[in-house]
C-alpha cells in the first residue's frame, strides 16, 4: 500500500473520531438540557405545591375529618400546626360530646372547629377581623352542607376577652386562647384571668403562646398547668383551675 493512501485512511480515521467526539459532546449537552428542564419543572411543581397547601389546615377527626380550612393572609397568622392540635385532643379526649367550649382568637377557625367536629354541644367562634369572620361563616356553612353538626357553632366578631367577660360564670368547659405572639405579655394575662372567671369547675383551658407559663405565673390567676407541649414556637398548654387547699 502506497505511503500517500496511507495517510488518507489516517486522516480519514482522525477525521471520523473528531467528528464522533463533537456528536458526543452534542447528545451530553443535549442530555443535560433535558434534565435540568425536568428538574425545574419538578422543583416549580414542589414550589406550588407547597403555596397551595401554605394557604389551608385540615381538621383531624370527627365528622369533618379531613375538610380543608382556607388560611385567609392576615399578618402574624398562624395556623396551630397539626401535630400540636392533634396533640391537645389526646390530652382532652377524642370526644367532646356535651362540652360547651369557646375559641375566643379564632382566626382560621381550626381550633374551634376541630372541637364542633368531635361532638361539642356549642363553640362560639370569636374573631375580631371583619374579613376572617367572613370566612369563618363561610366556612362553616361549607362544613353544615357536608354533614350537619349535633352541636351549635356561632361566629361571633368582636373582641375575645370581652366576649369572655360577657360570658355568665362556669359556662365554659373548654376556652381555647390562641392569641396573636406579637400581642403584649398583658393580653395573655387578660385573657386568662377573663377565661378562669367563667370556667365550670372541672373544665380546662387551652392556650398557645410564644414563652412557657409555669404555675409560679399562673396560681395569681386561680390557675395551674396541667399539660404542657413544646413544637417549635409554640407552647402549648392545657390549664385547669386552682384547687382550694
Amino acid at each position: 500500500m502506497s505511503r500517500n493512501r496511507v495517510r488518507t485512511i489516517e486522516e480519514a480515521l482522525a477525521l471520523e473520531a473528531r467528528l464522533k467526539h463533537q456528536q458526543d459532546r452534542q447528545l451530553a449537552d443535549i442530555a443535560a438540557a433535558k434534565a435540568a428542564k425536568k428538574n425545574t419543572a419538578s422543583a416549580g411543581r414542589k414550589a406550588g405545591s407547597k403555596t397551595a397547601s401554605a394557604g389551608e389546615v385540615r381538621i383531624i377527626a370527627g365528622q369533618w375529618r379531613r375538610s380543608k380550612l382556607t388560611v385567609a393572609p392576615r399578618p402574624g397568622q398562624r395556623p396551630t400546626p397539626a401535630r400540636v392540635r392533634e396533640t391537645r385532643f389526646n390530652w382532652l379526649g377524642q370526644q367532646l360530646g356535651g362540652w360547651r367550649c369557646i375559641d375566643a382568637f379564632a382566626g382560621t377557625g381550626a381550633l374551634g372547629f376541630e372541637a364542633a367536629s368531635r361532638g361539642a354541644a356549642q363553640v362560639r367562634l370569636v374573631e375580631q377581623d371583619a374579613g376572617l369572620c367572613l370566612q369563618l361563616e363561610r366556612v362553616l356553612a361549607q362544613l353544615q352542607a357536608q354533614a350537619p353538626c349535633s352541636g351549635h357553632v356561632q361566629v361571633q366578631r368582636g373582641d375575645g376577652i370581652a366576649a369572655l367577660r360577657h360570658s355568665a360564670p362556669g359556662h365554659w368547659d373548654l376556652v381555647l386562647l390562641d392569641p396573636p405572639f406579637e400581642a403584649s405579655p398583658s393580653l395573655f394575662s387578660s385573657a386568662l384571668q377573663a377565661a378562669a372567671e367563667v370556667l365550670a369547675d372541672d373544665g380546662l383551658i387551652y392556650l398557645e403562646t410564644p414563652q412557657a407559663w409555669d404555675d409560679a405565673q399562673l396560681a395569681p390567676l386561680g390557675l395551674r398547668r396541667k399539660r404542657y407541649l413544646k413544637a417549635g414556637a409554640v407552647h402549648a398548654h392545657l390549664l385547669q383551675v386552682l384547687e382550694s387547699e
